[in-house]
């Protein structure tokens, strides 16, 4: 069903966010659509209203498709979506009938320097070893378990190369070192990565993308992508972006 999937979400965010159609809301989202951003309400009608509202000079930079199963992930960056440009993720559930039925997302600033000199959405973007993704997947879900859930950090090279970690993060250099020194700094700032509980892992070939719930100074939701490359983490891409106190619906962030 991925395939399909994929196909379904792309066309259905290319007519909603590319070409801005309102109509395209009765096109591709179930009734029963389900909201768990904190930008909408839940169903078709709040995503048609915001539609509408977007301006022209709105437009979505895709970078990543990843779709497993019914889930599809999509990281790219809004422009026009407010003051600055927004890097976001967005997960969808399409159901039998194709269409969209549910829908995720976290969004933070663009940072225009970083650390590593990366930007948030550069890299590779195609999926090239499909037969590895239930491999990736087990190593990317014990290293959640074990490392960012566990918090034991003594297995931290079991899991991530040694010689290649690309970083995204705009906070933090490249390479394990690089990773340290941007947790000692977030620790003196009193932002402990704290990772409560992983509620979605979405693979594709040598992509996985976590969301999971915790705390970084303040409740958040983490969205977290890693490249596998020869049973290793290479890169990683991430959304940290806090819970908000209220939503415009009762479905919740996750």
């Amino acid at each position: 069903m991925s395939t399909t999937a994929k196909d379904t979400v792309v066309q259905a965010a290319a007519e909603l966010f590319g070409a801005k159609d309102p109509s395209a809301v009765d096109r591709w989202t179930a009734p029963g659509y389900t909201q768990h951003s904190a930008l909408a309400a839940d169903g078709p009608e709040a995503l048609r209203q915001l539609v509408t509202s977007l301006g022209e000079d709105f437009r979505y930079e895709g970078a990543r498709v990843i779709a497993d199963g019914d889930l599809v992930a999509l990281h790219g960056t809004y422009h026009g979506f407010g003051p600055a440009p927004l890097v976001g993720f967005d997960i969808f559930r399409v159901d039998a009938d194709g269409k969209l039925a549910e829908h995720w997302d976290a969004l933070a600033p663009q940072v225009t320097e970083t650390v590593s000199g990366r930007s948030q959405t550069d890299g590779p973007t195609e999926v090239t070893e499909p037969h590895q993704t239930e491999a990736n997947r087990a190593l990317v879900t014990a290293f959640a378990e074990k490392v960012l859930v566990g918090a034991d950090y003594s297995v931290l090279t079991d899991y991530i190369s040694t010689e290649t970690y690309h970083q995204h993060n705009p906070e933090a250099a490249d390479g394990l070192d690089g990773f340290g020194a941007a947790a000692a700094k977030w620790a003196e700032q009193g932002k402990n990565l704290m990772y409560k509980k992983v509620h979605k892992t979405i693979a594709e070939g040598e992509f996985v993308l976590l969301q999971s719930e915790g705390e970084f100074g303040v409740a958040v939701a983490y969205y977290d992508l890693f490249r596998v490359v020869g049973g290793r983490i290479v890169e990683h891409w991430d959304v940290i972006a806090p819970i908000p106190a209220e939503l415009p619906h009762g479905n919740g962030l996750f």
